[in-house]
């Protein structure tokens, strides 16, 4: 089955940037792929998500600050993370539209002053 590796997450300020990846085991070219968060004691929900021909789609909370993006050579899907705000703290997650990737373990993003 196939795997993913979550990294790039960390503590920063409201305002600052962090760039997150997710690595997949196998290629990801025909794969719709997003990127979801976990904040403690909420659901798992939608952030970002972008499909095999390039075209992404936000949750409200996040358009115009994240950008998702995919480099099918390297296996690898990007979010773009700006403007930071508190209530982006979560632990992060990619998994293919049809969540048929193993889940990895997430990478924590803390945004605190």
């Amino acid at each position: 089955q196939v795997q993913v590796v979550e990294s790039g997450g960390g503590l920063v300020q409201p305002g600052e940037s962090l760039r997150l990846s997710c690595l997949a085991s196998t290629s990801l070219s025909t794969h719709t792929m997003e990127w979801l968060r976990q904040a403690p004691g909420k659901e798992r929900e939608f952030v970002a998500s972008i499909s095999w021909t390039g075209g992404s789609t936000y949750t409200g909370a996040v358009k115009g600050r994240f950008t998702i993006s995919r480099d099918n050579a390297k296996n690898t899907v990007y979010l773009q993370m700006n403007s930071l705000k508190p209530e982006d703290t979560a632990t992060y997650y990619c998994n293919t539209e049809l969540r048929s990737f193993i889940w990895g373990q997430g990478t924590q993003v803390t945004v605190s002053s």
